[in-house]
């Protein structure tokens, strides 16, 4: 179990939910960040008492170092606060937990330090997956998966990585399981934030309505654990109870189940590889009526689709997708596009940004800023 962590987006869900377990394990806080949500960052440093911390909107940087003055904790703002936060900070591991392809430069920061990465940024696999693996090898960083996904795989394949067969990344399939685009089209931001088994961001709810988020996850677990788009195979499971399953070579098929509880991935990226106890609820089998499963309708998740065909192309096509939906998502929950915009201006993105079969970073975050642009 590490002893100290640093948290990148220390006010959103799993950064709340990261600082409550690390109350609990007894771990120093030593950086936290926010994108600009400074009356909540404050209270968690007088809470914590971090050495650092970083906002990324500069003005309220400025902000926060008059509301901290009386405190001896040093203000970091915009990118260069964030990357200092992930790597200069005396700390054992950076729970990664922005939203975006603002975690890359980060992560990489991180990695190059020797942190260990409790990873709840998707993006940044998904946009960099090949560097920012190629870079924690050279370097012997760990990376903790903390998405409930890929935790469940990481611990199901503990001591397995060269028997496994396929991997069965699971996913509830959304509010919106089994709607066709027409009965999406009018789907406003808050039937859309509404999952019914998690309590997730704004942002990663949208894209488990539209399952933008299993293809994410998707291009995630393809890197993460050194697979093909062939060896991956989505299986839709509305109860959330099974987070994913490994096949092995001979046919055995192994789960990891518990309640739908982000808290549970997220202690375990901390104390891995050993386990301590918690407060969550735990499955009581006799309530459980039942468990299904089906194959995901690509037609109406054209989302999840246009996801693992970018998957199989590689190169900037992932990047492309990933920062277009960004974009896309932040329009809608604004009001600005409809529900089936999302895909429409994502898939626009993709075909019209250059791709890049082999992408240096500078490549990726060029085509990151061009997607962007595309979209409006």
């Amino acid at each position: 179990m590490v002893k100290s962590i640093s948290v990148l987006g220390s006010t959103g869900s799993i950064g709340r939910q990261s600082l409550a377990a690390a109350a609990r394990l007894g771990l120093r806080v030593e950086a936290l960040t926010a994108q600009k949500s400074i009356e909540l960052l404050e209270e968690q440093i007088r809470a914590f008492r971090p050495s650092y911390a970083a906002v990324y909107d500069p003005a309220a940087a400025a902000k926060l170092r008059v509301a901290v003055a009386d405190l001896d904790i040093e203000v970091g703002e915009g990118m260069e606060g964030l990357r200092r936060a992930a790597a200069a900070v005396d700390t054992d591991a950076v729970v990664t937990a922005v939203s975006g392809s603002v975690g890359l430069r980060p992560t990489l920061d991180a990695i190059g330090a020797k942190k260990r990465i409790c990873l709840a940024n998707k993006e940044t696999l998904v946009c960099a997956g090949s560097i920012v693996m190629a870079a924690a090898k050279e370097k012997g960083a760990e990376i903790v998966p903390v998405d409930s996904e890929h935790a469940a795989i990481f611990q199901c394949l503990e001591g397995r990585r060269d028997q496994l067969k396929r991997i069965l990344l699971t996913g509830s399939g959304g509010p919106f399981r089994g709607w066709t685009r027409a009965e999406t089209a009018s789907v406003t931001p808050a039937q859309a934030v509404a999952h019914p088994n998690w309590h997730m961001g704004a942002k990663i709810s949208v894209d488990s309505a539209t399952m933008m988020n299993k293809g994410l996850e998707f291009i995630e677990a393809m890197h993460l654990f050194g697979v093909t788009p062939d060896d991956i195979q989505v299986v839709v499971h509305p109860q959330s109870v099974i987070h994913s399953m490994v096949e092995l070579l001979d046919g055995t098929v192994l789960a990891q189940l518990a309640v739908p509880d982000m808290g549970l991935p997220i202690q375990y990226a901390m104390t891995w590889p050993d386990r301590a106890p918690s407060p969550y609820e735990r499955l009581d089998f006799w309530k459980m009526k039942d468990m299904t499963f089906e194959a995901p309708d690509l037609e109406k998740t054209p989302c999840l689709a246009l996801a693992m065909d970018c998957a199989r192309k590689g190169g900037t096509a992932p990047a492309v997708m990933s920062a277009a939906n960004e974009r896309a998502v932040a329009l809608f929950l604004a009001g600005k596009i409809g529900y089936n915009d999302i895909y429409d201006k994502v898939a626009d993105a993709v075909a019209r940004v250059p791709f890049i079969a082999a992408p240096t970073l500078d490549d990726i975050l060029e085509v990151d800023i061009e997607a962007r642009r595309l979209v409006g």
